[in-house]
This record gives C-alpha cells, structure tokens and sequence, in this order.
C-alpha cells in the first residue's frame, strides 16, 4: 500500500506542478469544508478504498467510503470527506480521473463476466497487457475488483511465448522446451498460437496454457474436439484471445474453453461519470 500511495503521491505532483495557482489564489489557507464524491451513472465502484488512504495522507478525513466492488445506482455517495479546502480543490481531478478509470473498468468488467457466464459458469474472464503505462496496477486492480482476472502484471509473472518469439524461435516444440530449461518451475508456460496444428503441437510439448488466438467459434470447437481425442484437453488450460466483446463473448464462452482475455476491458472501457461536490 505505500507503494501505491507514492505512485499517486506522484501522479498528484505532476498534475500540481509548483502549485495550484486558482486554488492558491482564490481559498483561504486555513478554511475548512466537507464534499462528497457522487456517481451519476449506475456502475461498480473501484479505487474507492484506496484514494480513501491517499486523502488521510494529505490531511483529509474521509467517511462513508464505498466498498470496492459495491454496486451503484445513479446519485449513490461514494464517499465523503472533510478537511482544508485547498487540499481538496487541488486533489480533485486527479483522484477523479483514477476513480472514474477504475470504477469503469471495474463496471465493464462485472457485465462481461456475467455474460460469459451465462453459457459457461467455471469460465474466467481475463484482462491482458493492453493498459496504459504507469496505470498497470490500478487497471488490474479494477479487472479483480470487477469480478475478473488480472493475468499478467508484468512480464516475469509468467511465460508467454507470443508469435513474434516464434518466428525468432522457429516451431512451438522447440520454444516450450527452450522456456522450460530457463524458468523456474514456479513459472507456469503459456504459448500463443494460431493453428490446430500448433494447438496440438504445444498440448504435446507440455505447455501449460494453450492461447488460441484471434479464432472464430468454430475453429476454436475444431481444436478442443482434436484435442479430446488425443486425451490431451485435460492436460491443459485453454484460453482464447482477441476481438472479444460484450456483444461475443457469451458465444465464445459457450465453446467451453478455460479463460477468455480481452484487452476491451481495460483498453476500450468508458469511465464511470462521478462528481465532487462542495457542501
């Protein structure tokens, strides 16, 4: 958590620079207020919790504080606080934007799991790497909170052979087995491929994690039905990837694959319109 809070601590300076010039000129130093931060779309809130420390930090006391992943309806208190003026007015944007981000994606999140589950109940809806630099954490963050899972947070979490490392490499077989003599047993194998061929290719080499890439349904059917008749399906996890949508997602999950990850939840989300309000 004090980690996190420098970050924002940061985040926070960078939009102030040496100061907040109209708050500085127009408040008094030492007048005291209480606000409320309020949703004006129904949604799931996320980073609540978190900005609540960030403002003890600066002097702001808050209450009434939302728990993260709580449902809102339109016009819900997210959370109240007291404390100086100054302090609030100048903080006010940024801990904004960071709440709307997160609460957003939080928001996306929790409608595309329920979707995808709807024809699958054991699936998990997974987010991807595609999140704005610096903000990794807090959108991964708001994927979890949301009811999905974060996947990588950075690139030693795991080993995820892409098509690129193929095309250096050569063919699955022989990427698996170069990853598995350099990573830790603690690190799981996850390979990205395109065809049946490789699918099959890399359940035989062992790979933990079998990524089918930008498939359609039927294709993706193709390669669980070879895989089950070669007793290789319950050897692996499989998880499809790109061009995932709430409007798709339900049909791919029906497929009954593992995992779909979907960089449209943090990538492509709309931020959850809240407000702070001086009382």
């Amino acid at each position: 958590m004090k980690k996190d809070l420098r970050d924002l601590t940061n985040m926070l300076n960078q939009d102030i620079g040496f100061e907040d010039i109209t708050t500085q000129a127009l408040i008094d130093r030492d007048l005291q207020v209480k606000a409320k931060i309020i949703t004006r779309q129904d949604g799931v809130v996320a980073g609540a919790e978190l900005l609540s420390y960030l403002l003890g930090e600066f002097g702001i006391t808050t209450s009434n504080v939302k728990n993260d992943g709580t449902d809102l309806k339109t016009g819900d208190i997210v959370m109240e606080m007291d404390g100086k003026a100054q302090a609030i007015l100048t903080m006010e944007r940024t801990i904004l934007n960071l709440l709307m981000r997160m609460s957003g994606i939080a928001t996306q999140t929790s409608q595309m799991v329920e979707k995808a589950r709807e024809g699958n109940s054991n699936i998990l809806v997974s987010a991807t790497r595609k999140t704005t630099p610096g903000m990794q954490f807090w959108e991964k963050e708001a994927v979890r909170i949301g009811g999905g899972d974060t996947h990588r947070y950075r690139l030693d979490d795991a080993v995820l052979i892409k098509d690129n490392h193929l095309a250096l490499v050569g063919d699955v077989e022989t990427a698996i087995c170069k990853a598995r003599e350099y990573a830790s047993f603690t690190k799981k194998i996850e390979i990205e491929v395109e065809s049946l061929e490789d699918a099959i290719q890399a359940a035989e080499a062992r790979a933990d994690i079998i990524m089918l890439d930008n498939m359609q349904v039927d294709e993706i059917e193709k390669v669980l039905n070879s895989l089950k008749e070669r007793d290789l399906r319950d050897n692996v996890l499989i998880e499809i990837s790109g061009g995932v949508t709430p409007d798709n997602i339900a049909e791919y999950a029906k497929t009954g694959v593992d995992i779909i990850s979907s960089g449209y939840l943090t990538h492509s989300v709309v931020v959850l319109d809240m407000s702070l309000e001086i009382q």
